[in-house]
């Protein structure tokens, strides 16, 4: 088994398929496509070589220490969860390329794009690879940078600049929560390598620091998923190229938080905190946002909130955590990574023929496109879930979860709502076959009425997932049981799952009636609100008001950016006095509150009494720093007296027979008095501003309390017993330092930053 085939995979679209694409670029743009494609092919059957072995059950692991004190080393782990991620990350992606090959015209960087989603896929296939969570963590932001990039490629577009700008900020907002998540794991469980903490549910769940462990992680994998109330990024997006709307939104990065939840499912569930939260915000988001989906004037903006709906659906399965759930959820991972990425591609060749995509002015283009048309109504089709499509399956089965896993009240509340979302889904799917391509003849404000089917190269990569759904639909447990299964036993650690059987018929019972009233609720609602072109004039936005996303995301930018403004006004206002006030008061503080949690009370070691030479220096001290104070206002004699204090200092060191420091001390000491002198006469000739009394009673309370403070917490760790630490310095100055002078490897090197 050849575990280097982990990094390659990885390093193939990172390194190669950047270096290849930026070299081809000078040729043709079918050489670039060539380029980028053959590497994604690559990886893509790479991955298949090891199929057989991970579906079989094992898992394909490959580690190199980087930081291993910290726990943090470059990890990666293959097992059937991974690899469903990774050929979906890779094939999908490889469609993405010829397709965009056809889509962008002559005035686009096409290599441009080949190169951002080289980088994308690359930090994508890190997250799916990953074992360790600190890679991991790199890896997710890394998709949020390059999403960044993608979703922003059309610069110039205002609505391209904001897409980008929230999409970063909502999921780079996440990422932070996520990595706060992954420190309380590893302080927890010890470890950061995933296929450890699996292990651990019980030491994790009894913790303590589960709850806000469980809350942060959970952050993360929702605003990356789009889930309410972190959804509105998505629609936002849309502004990128269709290509890219294609393979982020609906294969891969909003796909990401979901693989969160399912690797780190063996460690969550069972916590009745995480079915509660993770089940109800999935459900409530497929309801919500395919209500919006309906309502949407963008075709790509309607796919974006049924996008929005399906991923809710996957998380609610998730939620529900039962291994069949858990089942569901995969197959539909499949469907909707199918399904999806045909849409999109569709909404491009709608937009790219007759130069709109605005649903109020499309209308009878299947006289001009009429194989699109047909590929529209399979892959809509299977969005709705109509039987004899892969998607009418994975719904069957999350009604059937969803009746079987909850109880009492709540199973009537959830199927009422599961069943008012599939209604909601049938609707939107049926205005995007009946407003685009029916409802009357070709619309009178399409711009390009003249327009014709795309070369059966841009179709080429709709038309292959519009066969899988129709394929999967109709031999799903030929075609994907025994990965749906596979993946089902690595996500949850349990080899001994006996697995879901796919099947097109499960008899007549109550999933089979909610499906049924979707179907039928779905198209009636559809066909009242279309009389009469009614739907075409509602728009919920002003309904909404200020609570929309957009506006809500803009406002609390707004105040951020007012409130930083003002901290920073505050205390960035130019004067040392504030800075070193605030320095020293933070210093204080921090250094005082683990001695409240040991008591203030002394110890019982006894000290040895100084002799009078160490008593005279620090009485000169003392008055050295008074006279200092007092002549403040003169600044040659401050810093004379300042150079002498040092002197004294120096004094103290040999009196205590540590040689080294004083010469250290000395050397410091008479470099900066002469430094300071030879400033001084850069600075002004007026005598320096004197604060106000006020500030001038707050400095010298703080200066009292600081004093004496470090006074008193000094004396606290001289008499009590303390685990001495210089054995680690006596030990590790040869083998760590290079030397044998004990003092000067812990000026240099040990604490080499203080010394600086």
């Amino acid at each position: 088994m050849d575990t280097s085939v982990l990094p390659i995979i990885i390093l193939l679209p990172l390194i190669l398929g950047t270096t290849l694409v930026s070299l081809l670029q000078r040729f043709s743009r079918g050489v670039t496509a060539l380029g980028a494609i053959g590497v994604s092919l690559t990886s893509f059957g790479l991955l298949l070589t090891q199929a057989k072995t991970v579906l079989g059950g094992a898992s394909i692991q490959q580690s190199w220490d980087w930081l291993p004190q910290l726990g943090i080393n470059l990890s990666f782990r293959l097992d059937a969860l991974g690899l469903l991620f990774s050929l979906l990350i890779t094939g999908i992606g490889t469609l993405i390329y010829i397709y965009a090959y056809y889509y962008l015209g002559p005035k686009n960087s096409l290599s441009k794009l080949y190169l951002l989603l080289m980088l994308f896929m690359a930090a994508m296939l890190g997250i799916s690879l990953s074992n360790n969570l600190i890679i991991l963590l790199v890896f997710w932001e890394l998709t949020s940078i390059s999403s960044f990039l993608l979703v922003g490629y059309w610069s110039h577009y205002e609505a391209a600049q904001r897409g980008s700008r929230m999409a970063l900020t909502i999921t780079g907002m996440g990422g932070l929560a996520m990595l706060g998540g992954f420190v309380l794991l590893g302080q927890i469980t010890g470890t950061y390598e995933i296929n450890d903490i699996v292990g651990m549910k019980d030491l994790i769940q009894s913790h303590y620091l589960f709850v806000p462990t469980l809350l942060l992680i959970l952050l993360g994998a929702f605003t990356k998923s789009a889930q309410f109330p972190f959804h509105f990024w998505l629609p936002n997006a849309m502004a990128a190229p269709t290509p890219v709307s294609a393979y982020l939104h609906s294969a891969t990065m909003v796909k990401a938080g979901i693989f969160l939840l399912a690797r780190l499912a063996p460690i969550f569930i069972g916590a009745a905190l995480y079915h509660n939260i993770v089940t109800f915000v999935g459900l409530f988001t497929l309801c919500m946002a395919a209500c919006f989906a309906i309502f949407k004037e963008d075709l790509k903006g309607l796919l974006a909130y049924s996008t929005i709906s399906h991923l809710g659906l996957i998380v609610c399965l998730l939620g529900i955590g039962s291994p069949l759930a858990v089942a569901a959820a995969i197959f539909h991972i499949i469907n909707h990574a199918t399904f999806k990425a045909a849409l999109f591609m569709i909404a491009g060749i709608i937009d790219h023929e007759t130069g709109t995509r605005d649903l109020r002015k499309l209308s009878g283009i299947w006289q001009l496109l009429p194989f699109t048309a047909t590929l529209t109504m399979i892959t809509a089709a299977s969005m709705a879930g109509v039987p004899l499509t892969n998607g009418f399956i994975s719904k069957e089965m999350f009604f059937t979860e969803l009746l079987a896993s909850l109880s009492g009240s709540t199973v009537i509340f959830a199927s009422i709502i599961a069943t008012l979302a599939g209604i909601f889904a049938v609707s939107y799917s049926i205005r995007l076959v009946h407003g685009v391509f029916f409802d009357g003849p070709v619309g009178k404000q399409v711009p390009n009425k003249n327009a014709h089917e795309p070369p059966i190269g841009m179709r080429a990569p709709a038309i292959l997932l519009a066969t899988l759904c129709i394929l999967v639909g109709i031999f799903p447990a030929l075609l994907v049981e025994p990965l749906v299964n596979s993946v089902t036993r690595a996500s949850l650690m349990q080899p001994d799952f006996a697995g879901t059987h796919l099947a097109i018929w499960h008899g007549f019972n109550a999933p089979l009636i909610m499906s049924i009233i979707a179907l039928v609720g779905g198209t009636l609602f559809y066909f009242a609100l279309a009389k009469d072109g009614m739907i075409r004039k509602i728009d919920l936005d002003p309904h909404l008001g200020r609570l929309q996303g957009r506006i809500l995301f803009d406002l609390f930018l707004k105040h951020l950016l007012l409130t930083s403004r003002k901290i920073k006004q505050k205390t960035e206002n130019g004067s040392l006095q504030s800075y070193l006030f605030l320095i020293i008061a933070f210093s204080i503080v921090m250094v005082t509150l683990p001695l409240f949690n040991q008591g203030l009370t002394t110890g019982t070691r006894e000290l040895t009494h100084a002799p009078w030479i160490a008593v005279v220096l620090w009485l000169t001290l003392f008055s050295g720093c008074w006279m200092m104070l007092w002549f403040h206002h003169e600044r040659i004699k401050a810093v004379l007296i300042s150079g002498a204090i040092g002197l004294v200092v120096t004094m103290v060191f040999v009196t205590m027979s540590a040689p080294d420091l004083a010469l250290t001390q000395i050397t410091v000491d008479v470099v900066t008095t002469v430094l300071l002198l030879m400033s001084l006469s850069l600075l002004p000739q007026l005598t320096p501003y004197e604060s106000r009394r006020s500030r001038r009673w707050r400095d010298a309370a703080l200066a009292i309390i600081g004093g004496l403070g470090i006074g008193w917490i000094t004396w606290l760790i001289l008499t009590r017993d303390h685990n001495s630490i210089s054995w680690f310095f006596a030990q590790q100055s040869l083998p760590l330092g290079g030397g044998s002078n004990i003092v000067n490897v812990i000026l240099v090197d040990f604490r080499g930053f203080d010394t600086f």
